[in-house]
């Protein structure tokens, strides 16, 4: 447990989730596997050690050193690495990977109308995308209720419900979505890792116990790549040509 504490970078044990996720996501040995938000690294050790795959371990908000240094002491430094990078502009060639996974994290850029044709040409046509996050059992529409007013920030807007995932993605056209649901009482598991790694966060845990589940929890949901998809190419640069043209006076 003190490891899993010393890899902390969000609001939910990340090895529960990955756990999760890889129930209903086909790993095999040998496969290259995007971890996309892994923050300080847990999830993407997990990967390796459990299916044997090749791990690409990317992040934003954390630096890349302490993540490489976290596997080196796993001894997983060739199978294992760090990268520091924005989720929106990966450094890789199209179709690298087998499949992309994303723990407690795909909800800061993956509602991105845009963003799943994006992040699916990294993936082999009929490779598989996976996240689990921390989400809505159902969308909240209109007033919020009132035990989340306090807890709720407006950044909160990102968090969403499986159902909406999985709209989300079929609307693009370009992945097949094979599973999309809730963990049965994710918010008690939700509540228990706040009650280990941040006993002092008194108003999300009274907020989770008030809501007992009926607005809060884990979502996760896997997508496959649609093998015959055409997928828009990325604009990096429009080209124009500039010819001088003498401004009209009156």
């Amino acid at each position: 447990m003190s490891w899993l504490k010393s890899c902390v970078s969000g609001g939910a044990n990340s090895l529960w989730l990955t756990e999760w996720l890889t129930d209903r996501l086909a790993l095999h040995r040998g496969m290259r596997v995007l971890d996309l938000g892994s923050g300080r690294g847990a999830s993407s050790i997990f990967l390796s050690r459990e299916f044997g795959v090749e791990v690409w371990s990317v992040d934003l908000w954390f630096g890349a050193d302490d993540r490489a240094q976290r596997i080196r002491d796993a001894g997983l430094e060739k199978s294992v690495f760090a990268l520091h990078a924005d989720a929106k502009s990966l450094p890789f060639s199209a179709g690298f990977f087998d499949a992309v996974v994303s723990i407690d994290s795909f909800m800061y850029f993956g509602t991105d109308d845009l963003f799943i044709n994006y992040l699916a040409r990294f993936v082999k046509p009929g490779g598989l995308i996976g996240i689990a996050n921390a989400g809505l059992t159902q969308e909240i529409d209109g007033a919020l209720p009132d035990h989340l007013s306090d807890w709720w920030e407006p950044s909160m807007a990102c968090l969403h419900s499986a159902d909406w995932w999985s709209r989300h993605w079929e609307r693009s056209g370009v992945v097949a979505v094979e599973a999309a649901d809730t963990m049965p009482d994710g918010w008690k598991r939700w509540l228990d890792w706040q009650y280990a790694v941040a006993p002092d966060n008194s108003l999300e845990i009274e907020t989770l116990k008030a809501d007992q589940g009926r607005n809060l929890g884990y979502v996760r949901a896997v997508c496959r790549r649609r093998p015959d998809a055409v997928l828009d190419e990325p604009i990096t640069s429009i080209p124009v040509h500039y010819e001088y043209r003498p401004i009209a006076t009156g």
